[in-house]
Parts: C-alpha cells; structure tokens; sequence
C-alpha cells in the first residue's frame, strides 16, 4: 500500500512538474487574449531574437520553447524539392503531388475543386513538415499568386489565374482556403499571397514603376489581395519587386494605409527575394542599407527574405528605428505563427498528428493520383473539334502518330517540387489503347520521320508547347523568343514549332494538336487549318491520362481559357502600359481574338433558353438570383460552364465593355435540361469613386449577358439598379 502511495505521489509531481513548465509564461496560456499573450512573448526577448525572427526562416525562440518554421514555394503542389532544390541541406527530400499549373487549374473554372486541391497540398505540407524522416518543411506557403496575366507575354504568367480580376479572386479565395483549412483556431498552413502590387513584367521589373489610376488600383490589381484577405482569411503576403506609381512596393504607404487599415490585415507582409537589397543597388530609393531596413519597418514589412540582419541592427543601435516599430513587425509574424499552433501545447490541436500517426505517404496514394488526373482532365480546353473529330473511337484506331517536343516529356517548372511518377501524352496514349493498336513516336521531322510516321498512320496527334525552364538556360535568358518565366519575358506570342504542325498535317489529314503550353500562341495557321485543337498546361505528373481521358472520350472536354488568345502580337498595347483600359484584356480589347476569354468547346452541344431574375430592380446590399435553362442536345454527358457577363449602357464613368460578375459549372447528362442558378451581388456591380473613396453603386440601367464565354453570349436582360 506504502508503494501504491509512494508511486502516485511520484506521479503527482511530476504531473505538476511537467504542467508548471509547459504553463510558466504567460504566452503559453491559450485561454488569454492572444494579445496579451503576443505581449508576454515579447517582453521575453532580447533584441538579437527579435531580428533574428524577421527573416523568413523563422527561427523561433528555443529557450523559450517556441518552435521555428520557414517559407515553402506551393503554386501547384508543395516543392519541397525538384529543379530549384527547394530542400534545406540535410532535409530529407521528397516528392510531391504534382497538379497543373496554376494558369491551368484556373482553366477548371471550378473553385470548389482548386479548394480541394489546396487542402491536399496543405495536408502534405503538415505531413513533410511534421515527419520524423522530413521535418524541415515550413508551414508558411507562398501561393496563391493573386497577380493578375494582363498581357499574355509576362514571364510569369503559367503562376496566375488569368486575365479577370473577378475569376482571379474567386480563384484565391478557394485556395487560402483550401490551404488553410476550417477550423475555427487553427490553420493547416499559412497562405501567403504574392505579389502585391501589379508585378505582370518581367524584364527589368527591379526598377520599373506600374502606373495606374486608383480606379484600377482598386477595381482590378488589388482586387483578387483584397478578396483574398477580407473573404479568404490569408494574413500574409508578399511585396513586389517594381514601383506603383513611383514608390517601390517594398516600402510602399499602401501596404499600412490600405491593406493594414482598411482591410484587417495584421499578419505577415514579406519582401520578396533581394528586395530589400535592390531598394538600395536598383531603385536606388534610399542611400545606405539601414535606411532601406528601416523604412522597410516603418512601412509595414514583417519579414524579410534576404540578408538584413547587420543593417537592422546598426539602425537599432544607432536609433533610427525604435524597439517598439521592430516589435510591431513581429507582432504580425507571431499572429500567424499562433494561428499554426506554434505557441501552444494543445493537445486539441487538430493538424498536429499529420506525418506522426500516419503510416502511408500521401503522394503515393490513390486519392492523390485521383486527384490529379481529375483536375488535368478538367483544366483541358478544346479549342477547335472541325467535323467532330474528337473524340476518337479506339475500335477505329489501328495505328497512330505521337510526334513532337511535347509528346514524350513532362516539364517542370520553378515553383514546382518533384512529382512521384510522370506521365506523358506518348505513355497516356499508348496505355490507353493497349497492345493491338501501333502506336508510334517521333520527337521532331529528322530525316522526315514525323511526315513518314503520320503517312503511315490512321491519326496524328502533334504535340508542341513552350519549356517552363527555357532548356536549362541560365536565370533571365530563354532559347526562344516565345518562351518566358521568371526573370525573362516573351518576345513572341507565335511558335516555330508550328512549322512542324504544318508538316504533319499535309501528311495525315487527321491532324490533331496538342498544344502543352504556360501561355496563349498565336497559332493562327493551326486554327484554320487544323481540324481538332486541344491546350492543357504544363508539368503536372498525369498530363498524359488528362489527355487521353479526353481524346478519346471517356471525359468531354469542359476547361475554359482564362485569358484572351490575341491572334498578333501588333495587337497587344506596349507591355509596361499598365492602364488596361488602353486595349488590354478582354474587358477592353476592341480586336477580334483569335479565341475569347471563356472560350473552350465540348463534344456536346448546350442550348440555353429563358434569363430570369428574382427581381428586377438592384439596391445596395442585395444580391439577385439569376436563372437560365440549359438543355444537353448531344450525344455526350458534360460539364458546361455557364457565364454571366454585365455592361453598363448608360454609365456616367468608364466601365468595361462587358466583365465577368458570375459563373457556375455544372454537370448535364445527354438528353437532360438543368436551371442554372447565378448569384450576381450588388457589390460585384459597384465601381471605385475616387472623389468619396469608396466602392459606389451606379444607379441606373445594367445589362446581363449570359453565354458559354465572352465572345459566345446567348441571352441578354436588363434590370434597374435603385
């Protein structure tokens, strides 16, 4: 009895041992105001912890017991490792699912599924982050990019959802998040949004200036950050490298004055790579790199991702940056970091088993190659079917052609990790019709081996498309000129590679493009001569089912573009004229495209029918449900995207000609007639008034336009706005 009792007592203090350590400060106590308990953390550190946590490797406070974590790139999967070698030194690296990219999963047109998307990548990041066997990825990830692809030549545009601030931000939001998670007090991961504000050049992007009204400020480029704060929930995001009207981001009034005051957020704004250097060397902003450090600070920056420890430190010392400014800093790094769970022990916390009790790796799963495949097939756009023929019947198929760049090879990207497995189209194809059907491959017309391979074939399908990392080339150079990414943008909308189309086509007339590409062509010869037009996207590791689910029918093409196809480059405005209303995007392009934002075909037909709204007249702080009927009359089940665009007739501002202000994807047997329903809000209708500063609801007449894309409207009805 004496040992029971001895043993409990044992038990007992060391309970109350190990509860009075995990409980002996103040910020450890998850039942305070995190206010005050942000307060506590503070006043514990010394001012060389505190600098040392504006970096983007967050080093955590370990006497303190506060753990550490650090940024991770997650555009279109987590990239923990890959080309970029993502991977900390002795971090054990792995593989990653590995989607579309971004410009691609925008072509879903379907927030829920990019949500869904997001949520696995999240998953992975805990599961890497937590591991045992990995445990160095952080939970801070840079993506969504919330930028907007104004002009089809920016290097960066396979990182964007496209062209329209409305899709664009619905786009963000699912993807916060997904990243994010719902739970009311923990996130999964942390989303940081990039990069604020209007970055859409590359070329010489670390001095130039993005001039634009505040109309345009607010309506379009801040928009999808804005969305992105107020209804996705991301704290945290990341300032560009050029200037805004003069000022560089980095150091920028806006990012207080508006994002901060206006918008709540009070968490993580970043530098991006060596900005903070380049205010100094580039613009040449300030004199001396304390001076830039410092500014930086004051104006809002929480973290910083290079080198500025030794010039922080000098300003402190020196006094011209005050303790309290760098805690403030802080403060929104830490807010962040709370929300991760990083300054608590809760055993409620409902992310902190990912990777510990797990036992299979989530990359290898089932769910993630289901995933994959179904956001690829649904990021596939068909732009042309002549005589319908797609989708091809495999019983027809005794022998067929893979030929070009694109056929045989799955392509990375910077911002992408690497994938388990890789399928290409050639793989994709050849599996899916089996043994009994030739199937042969030609990487170009060498010793004319794609005209003889065609010849000899019953289809074609030639495969051509842009390198996202220009063929190995070294940082800012590309071997062609229509091929861009970071650091180097295009100086060719149209393709050499389309020689090779033409080759292949005069030797088969079942011609078939594929065109795997990070950005719109010019393919002009191909879309007059070509009989069945395909686009996807690059690098993600089922392209080659994606493809072959479509060709040859066991999924009906439903991806929609999400930038104007301009058809010659005369046609697009100088690319560092910001003003979009100078002919840029489809809101404002007076050219007829060579295919419309919104466009994409099915194997099926839609006949749209009747337009009715719940009312008739619009007020402030409504919304208007709008109904259409939409009749499957062909021969296949399919997704259709229906559309809603608005313009304003009799505005006394300049508006768009039409913009986009609703859609909804839905699923329509063969034979089967649905009522769509769009929720069109008044605040979706409202324009920036400069002079009140605020978002103002016009009244008078406004124009719904209801279609399959903006080039492709079926109905039209007005309604009142009161």
């Amino acid at each position: 009895m004496n040992q029971r009792i001895i043993a409990i007592s044992l038990f007992l203090i060391l309970f109350i041992t190990i509860s009075l350590k995990a409980q002996q400060y103040p910020f450890q106590n998850t039942k305070l105001d995190d206010e005050v308990r942000l307060d506590d953390l503070l006043s514990l550190m010394s001012p060389d912890e505190k600098i040392a946590n504006l970096s983007s490797r967050l080093f955590g406070i370990p006497r303190l017991g506060v753990k550490g974590t650090r940024i991770m790139e997650g555009l279109h999967g987590l990239a923990h490792s890959g080309v970029a070698d993502w991977a900390i030194i002795g971090d054990g690296e792995a593989p990653t699912t590995t989607f579309p990219q971004s410009i691609g999963l925008a072509q879903m047109w379907d927030p829920e599924l990019l949500e869904e998307i997001a949520a696995w990548e999240a998953y992975e990041c805990r599961y890497l982050a937590q591991n045992p066997n990995y445990g160095k990825a952080g939970l801070i990830v840079l993506s969504p990019n919330a930028d907007l692809g104004r002009d089809i030549r920016w290097g960066r545009t396979e990182e964007c959802y496209g062209e329209d601030a409305f899709l664009v931000a619905k786009m963000i939001v699912a993807f916060v998040k997904g990243l994010q998670g719902n739970h009311p007090k923990y996130w999964k991961t942390a989303s940081l949004m990039k990069h604020f504000l209007a970055n859409s050049n590359e070329n010489d992007r670390t001095i130039n200036s993005s001039n634009f009204d505040d109309r345009l400020m607010r309506e379009y480029y801040s928009y999808p950050f804005y969305k992105g704060i107020t209804e996705g929930g991301s704290r945290a995001y990341m300032a560009a490298y050029n200037k805004y009207n003069g000022i560089p981001c980095a150091v920028h009034p806006i990012l207080k004055d508006i994002t901060v005051k206006e918008w709540g957020q009070n968490g993580i704004i970043c530098t991006d790579g060596g900005a903070f250097r380049l205010l100094v060397t580039a613009h040449k902003f300030y004199e001396t790199l304390p001076e830039a450090a410092v500014a930086c600070i004051k104006s809002g920056i929480t973290m910083f991702l290079d080198d500025y420890k030794p010039y922080l430190k000098e300003a402190l010392q020196k006094g011209l940056v005050k303790e309290v400014e760098i805690d403030s800093a802080l403060k929104g790094t830490f807010r962040v970091m709370l929300k991760l769970g990083f300054l608590d022990n809760d055993p409620k916390h409902p992310y902190a088993k990912i990777g510990i009790e797990d036992t299979v790796r989530p990359w290898t799963r089932s769910e993630a190659r289901a995933l994959v495949r179904k956001a690829t097939v649904k990021s596939i756009v068909l732009l042309k079917n002549e005589q319908e023929l797609l989708p091809l019947k495999k019983e027809n198929i005794k022998s067929i052609a893979i030929i070009g760049p694109a056929a045989n090879n799955v392509i990375p990207d910077w911002y992408a990790g690497a994938p388990p497995y890789k399928v290409t189209i050639f793989e994709g194809i050849k599996s899916a019709l089996g043994k009994n059907v030739k199937v042969s491959y030609c990487l170009s017309n060498k010793a004319d081996s794609a005209v003889i391979a065609a010849k000899s074939s019953d289809v074609a399908i030639v495969c051509i498309g842009n390198h996202p990392l220009s063929h190995g080339l070294g940082w800012g150079q590309n071997l062609v000129a229509s091929d861009g990414r970071e650091a180097v943008d295009r100086q060719a909308i149209t393709t050499e590679q389309e020689d090779l189309v033409k080759l292949v086509k005069a030797a088969n007339p079942n011609t078939i493009l594929v065109l795997v590409s990070s950005f719109p062509y010019a393919i002009n010869w191909s879309a007059k001569n070509i009989p069945a037009i395909l686009h996807v996207s690059q690098s993600s590791q089922e392209l080659g089912n994606g493809i072959a689910d479509i060709i040859f029918g066991k999924e009906s093409p439903s991806g929609r573009l999400v930038q104007t196809w301009s058809s010659s480059i005369e046609q697009l405005p100088p690319i560092l004229d910001y003003n979009i209303r100078n002919g840029r995007t489809y809101m404002y392009d007076k050219n007829v495209p060579l295919f419309a934002f919104g466009h994409g075909l099915s194997y099926t037909d839609f006949e749209y029918s009747g337009i009715k709204s719940d009312k008739s007249e619009l007020t402030d702080n409504q919304n208007l449900k709008i109904t259409t009927t939409v009749k499957n009359t062909g021969k296949y089940n399919s997704d259709e995207v229906v559309q809603l665009y608005v313009s304003f007739p009799n505005s006394k501002v300049e508006r768009p000609v039409i913009a986009l202000k609703g859609f909804k994807r839905s699923h329509i047997k063969k034979g089967e007639t649905k009522e769509v329903e769009i929720l069109l809000k008044a605040d979706d209708l409202k324009y920036w008034n400069i002079e009140k500063h605020a978002f103002i609801l016009e009244k008078g007449v406004v124009k719904l336009l209801i279609g399959s894309s903006s080039g492709d409207i079926r109905l039209e009805k007005e309604i009142e706005i009161k």
